[in-house]
């Protein structure tokens, strides 16, 4: 189990043993050298700091990831925003202050869990689909979710995974312009919390309750 501490408002850090990695289902080695897995691992474990500690991750982190003889020690710190609104108080290098707020914390996810490993080619990255995952604490909110208009042309899986409900959702940049998928997201946002958990590891270890077409599955079912 995981030993969390909260250090101040905007730090929290948070030590977990490579045998709790291993029971979930992550590999000792695989998460210094897959980016993917160490993400998913990271997330996953930042979705429990939240819900004990109420830490939200919004804007820029810093992340210290520090390899024990036992486990991990991993230190979170939000950026401050300066007085301007624009400067942010975080120890990182010039180089990250340039990125996206996404790209930043990826990039820091990559120099600390996996810092052999090359970039993706800008080209990779252009091919990578538009998805988001969203956790609902009861199904009754993904019921009225279904009833708002417009969302069907969006392609939706639903799953079960420890007593919450996931929808998986994915977006047809050939379909939706930007500003279209911005304000469907406030939509689907107004109902359910943006998860970091990873479609992946829901088909391994949740349950899918409708494979597709969810908001309309839904509607010939309870309405």
């Amino acid at each position: 189990m995981m030993e969390i501490e909260r250090i101040n408002e905007n730090t929290v850090k948070f030590y977990i043993s490579y045998l709790d990695i291993e029971q979930r289902g992550f590999d000792r080695e695989e998460i210094w050298y897959n980016r993917e897995r160490s993400e998913e691992l990271f997330w996953e474990m930042m979705d429990e700091v939240h819900q004990e500690e109420e830490f939200e991750v919004e804007g820029p982190l810093w992340i210290q990831v520090h390899a024990l003889d036992k486990g991990l020690e991993v230190l979170v710190t939000r950026a401050q925003v300066g007085k301007d609104g624009q400067r942010f108080d975080l120890p990182i290098s010039d180089k990250l202050k340039d990125l996206p707020v996404d790209e930043r914390i990826e990039e820091l996810l990559d120099q600390q869990f996996n810092p052999a490993k090359d970039e993706l080619d800008d080209e990779e990255l252009v091919d990578e689909p538009l998805e988001f995952l969203l956790r609902f604490k009861d199904f009754e909110d993904v019921i009225s979710l279904s009833k708002r208009p417009g969302l069907d042309d969006i392609f939706t899986r639903l799953f079960a995974y420890e007593n919450k409900y996931y929808l998986y959702v994915e977006f047809d940049e050939e379909i939706f312009s930007e500003d279209e998928i911005d304000d469907l997201l406030s939509i689907l946002l107004e109902y359910g919390l943006e998860s970091h958990l990873t479609i992946h590891r829901l088909e391994e270890y949740g349950k899918e309750v409708i494979e597709d077409n969810v908001f309309e599955t839904l509607r010939k079912h309870f309405m």
